[in-house]
């Protein structure tokens, strides 16, 4: 745990081009109780802040000296080189290194690339960083390869830039020193692998929510059967109470013969009775 115990908080180093804030804003909805402190480096000097404890990550650039820390690479990054808009590299759509061969090209102190042989003609002078480098393109001096994210943090809007396409890369990595992976560490690289906030791993999972129970299976269909059972019962005993149809036609009929049988002996009935006298 880092800061003090009552007041915890997480410190995060990046270098120039990193851009950490997708991850600050999961941080913030999933710990708003611990602070994130973010810290600028110089892509040189992130490694010696973290074993110095100076932050607890950093998002660093590789190649890089990893004695004494673990790094995750995160991405890579496409390399590109800056140019004024009138040169003539401008009007293609990518270039490779033996395009540049004759043109002055920039090595800053603070370059990011690994390179085995630098491209180009080399400057008089290496410029102390890579904003100085881009004035010095913006002169018309000579060119500068940076990582596509440092072109960007440094635009202008007399300069483009085009991808190169065999230049080496750089790899921008999550690092920490070794056997220090806090509880907060392990959050972080959580947040940056695309874990879940239920996830196992983690500071704080989220308790896992009650299931509701479930009525029994044997109960169900007995109440059912109990039911259908009723309903037949009930049924029958209205069935019974009642003529069927086809019978009522047939006591009609009866019914209806045996009214004449009758109405003729009620007649005959009748003749054999002797007249009132007036």
């Amino acid at each position: 745990m880092t800061g003090s115990e009552a007041s915890p908080s997480f410190r995060l180093a990046y270098v120039p081009g990193a851009t950490p804030a997708k991850w600050v804003r999961i941080w913030n909805e999933r710990l708003p109780d611990v602070p994130l402190q973010l810290v600028s480096a110089p892509a040189a000097e992130a490694p010696g802040m973290l074993r110095r404890g100076e932050a607890d990550a950093g998002l660093v650039r590789l190649p890089m000296d990893r004695t004494g820390l673990h790094a995750i690479p995160l991405y890579t990054e496409t390399t590109v080189v800056v140019i004024p808009k009138d040169h003539l590299v401008a009007a293609v759509d990518e270039v490779s290194i033996a395009d540049l061969a004759d043109d002055v090209v920039f090595h800053p102190l603070d370059d990011t690339l690994d390179w085995e042989h630098p491209p180009g003609r080399p400057a008089i002078e290496r410029p102390a960083t890579t904003a100085d480098a881009i004035e010095l393109v913006a002169a018309g001096v000579g060119l500068l390869l940076v990582p596509q994210s440092l072109a960007r943090l440094h635009h202008r809007r007399d300069l483009t830039y085009r991808p190169v396409t065999d230049a080496p890369q750089s790899r921008v990595a999550l690092s920490w020193i070794e056997d220090e992976t806090t509880d907060l560490v392990e959050e972080f690289i959580g947040i940056v692998r695309g874990r879940t906030v239920n996830s196992s791993r983690g500071r704080r999972p989220a308790p896992a929510q009650p299931k509701e129970k479930r009525p029994e299976a044997g109960g169900s269909r007995g109440k059912g059967a109990a039911g259908k059972t009723a309903s037949g019962r009930a049924t029958g005993a209205r069935t019974a109470g009642r003529p069927a149809r086809s019978g009522s036609g047939a006591a009609g009929k009866g019914g209806g013969s045996g009214k004449g049988s009758g109405s003729g002996r009620a007649q005959a009935a009748r003749r054999g009775k002797p007249r009132r006298r007036s």
